[in-house]
């Protein structure tokens, strides 16, 4: 493996790479738009309902019996066991209705409660949680979503412009875009429900990217210097390959981490974990295969001085 990197052009193959992230990007976007992306409701807003139902129990069949009673809903399972039912709709429920489907769940069931309307087996809470998101506020998220990206983007410009140099900085951002663009395409393919901790991972992703991207335009920089006489191409692929083991074993470190709490954590947490995961993968890509080709390309474009390509 380490021999093929040794020899593989980086830069005179940037075109498949190009291709392969179109394809993927194009794919994934045109699957999401076509059958709509998996909006959770912390972005279209609607009903959540969180019961403690004193057992295990199956999502799928818990799924199936809400569908019965004329409600599209969500449920995902916590507690140790699965015994709390989180139940997410996208559609705004009165009080009343609220209730109603509470209640058939109960009988369902055979959920015996006391008088205070708990579990009479050991006293917790029923109903342990029981609120309405309305669309203001998941189009509230949306629009602080966007600001928090276009500051963190605007943030790494400066900084990069300040530390190396305007072409590199445009050709980062760009990068970060398509590492964005990455991350939305696999749950447009996917379906995954996008939430708040979608936000999150995004801008995790960004930083994390950002450094591996930052690493080998800092050793670029530093070849100028001392590889004076080699062409531009040749100078970008060989700051690839001296700081391609520790760009990976940076991305696999950073993987052991995260499978493990994935495979053994709660729905929760993994809402945060898969996005992180897909992002790490494609940020590891793009900071190898389209970052610096990208600044190849941008450099020949502008001008051409000392470092003649192909």
């Amino acid at each position: 493996m380490r021999k093929f990197f040794d020899q593989y052009p980086f830069v005179g193959k940037r075109k498949w790479a190009y291709l392969l992230s179109v394809i993927l990007i194009v794919i994934g976007l045109g699957g999401g738009f076509v059958r709509g992306f998996n909006m959770g409701i912390d972005f279209t807003g609607g009903t959540m309902i969180q019961l403690n139902m004193g057992q295990s129990v199956d999502s799928g069949q818990l799924e199936d019996f809400i569908d019965r009673q004329g409600v599209k809903a969500n449920v995902t399972l916590a507690g140790d066991e699965g015994e709390s039912a989180v139940i997410k709709t996208t559609v705004a429920m009165t009080n009343s209705q609220r209730m109603e489907l509470i209640n058939a769940i109960q009988s369902e069931y055979k959920i015996q409660l006391n008088e205070d309307g708990k579990l009479a087996e050991n006293g917790a809470e029923f109903i342990e949680n029981s609120t309405y998101i309305g669309p203001s506020i998941g189009d509230l998220l949306k629009k602080n979503a966007v600001k928090a990206l276009a500051v963190a983007a605007a943030g790494m410009l400066i900084y990069i412009i300040i530390r190396f140099e305007w072409m590199s900085a445009v050709t980062a951002i760009a990068t970060l875009m398509h590492d964005v663009l990455l991350m939305c395409a696999f749950y447009g393919l996917f379906r995954v429900q996008i939430n708040s901790p979608f936000i999150a991972a995004i801008l995790t992703v960004v930083g994390y990217s950002i450094n591996n991207t930052i690493v080998i335009y800092d050793r670029v920089r530093e070849n100028k210097r001392l590889m004076k006489k080699n062409q531009l191409e040749e100078l970008i692929n060989t700051s690839i390959r001296q700081t391609l083991s520790r760009t990976i074993m940076t991305s696999l470190t950073t993987a052991v981490a995260i499978i493990p709490l994935y495979i053994m954590g709660g729905s929760v947490i993994r809402e945060f974990l898969l996005p992180l995961l897909v992002g790490v993968l494609g940020g590891t890509y793009s900071s190898i295969f389209i970052a610096s080709p990208l600044y190849y390309d941008l450099h020949n474009l502008i001008h051409k001085p000392k470092y003649r390509g192909k």
